[in-house]
């Protein structure tokens, strides 16, 4: 049986933090109501990962569309625990200045987990470790190790942070490329909204090192491709979008994601604007044209969304 997403949204209103704001979201629009796949698979998948007690942002972050990537066999894993050492504005995974210690289990858990759901694609992420001297650096190295050795025709795409943080350690440079060195399928790092809104919508993380990211990843490794997305919705116009864009193509970046944000509860920023299917057609449209080689645009696309596919 088909299961509604249950995501909380809100009126543009001015004063969208007022008590009336609180009390009163708006609908959500059509076009982003849909099914998200049949209960059985998502219970399967649901299962194996409570039994290890491991994460998937799928689950964590509530992704509309994690029925359907379940059914391709594609799931994306959240590496070092569920309690982020960051608070975005945005996003739905819980914060605190006090991070579980790392699972030594954790990538032999994952791995026997691909195993089971019969995963040809898996794309590994993780909360923000700052409190890491290596940011979880290699801590990504080892899992995609771990799963390579239980499934070597897996192919691995990493959603890494920035990995920059305040702890003693490895430089920023040493971080990405021990997760470069770990050869993923692609490497994937979002710079989430434009330059302008960055600092609301992401606070810790700064748009210029964000960039910086994909551009040493491709530095390192010219024949990996690099991978970015925007979560649209923030105040954001279309020229700053496109600006976004270019900004990520001088870097080099190859692929783009671009989706609509979704407000998970009333705590987090409010929405305001819904994009519609045409206006993620048309960027789409722009961001192939300046010269993105595999591009999802569209209101429920995700960083993950057909991950696995070619254009």
């Amino acid at each position: 049986m088909p299961l509604d997403i249950n995501q909380v949204s809100d009126s543009v209103s001015e004063d969208a933090l007022s008590e009336e704001g609180r009390r009163s979201p708006s609908p959500l629009p059509h076009w982003l109501r849909r099914s998200i796949g049949r209960a059985s698979e998502i219970s399967t998948v649901q299962r194996i990962i409570k039994q290890r007690q491991i994460h998937t942002i799928c689950e964590e972050g509530r992704c509309p569309n994690r029925g359907e990537c379940y059914a391709q066999k594609t799931a994306t894993f959240l590496l070092m625990g569920p309690t982020c050492t960051r608070a975005c504005g945005f996003c739905q995974v819980d914060k605190g200045h006090a991070p579980m210690p790392l699972d030594p289990e954790e990538p032999q858990k994952i791995a026997e987990s691909v195993r089971l759901l019969g995963l040809r694609y898996v794309v590994l992420t993780s909360v923000a470790r700052d409190d890491l001297p290596d940011q979880g650096a290699g801590w990504f190295a080892q899992t995609m190790e771990a799963v390579r050795q239980v499934n070597p025709e897996a192919q691995i795409e990493v959603l890494t942070p920035d990995f920059w943080g305040g702890t003693a350690g490895s430089t920023q440079r040493q971080r990405i490329a021990t997760v470069v060195k770990a050869q993923p399928a692609c490497y994937n790092h979002n710079v989430e909204t434009v330059r302008r809104l960055q600092s609301p919508v992401r606070r810790g993380a700064k748009y210029a090192r964000s960039l910086q990211v994909l551009q040493i990843a491709k530095e390192l490794d010219s024949s990996i491709p690099t991978k970015s997305g925007l979560m649209l919705g923030h105040g954001e116009t279309q020229a700053e979008v496109v600006e976004a864009m270019q900004d990520l193509r001088a870097v080099r970046c190859d692929r783009l994601t671009l989706g609509q944000y979704m407000r998970p509860s009333l705590a987090h920023l409010p929405v305001q604007k819904y994009w519609t299917p045409e206006e993620f057609e048309q960027l789409g449209a722009i961001a192939r044209n300046l010269g993105f080689t595999h591009v999802r645009s569209g209101p429920l696309v995700r960083s993950s969304y057909h991950a696995g596919e070619s254009e």
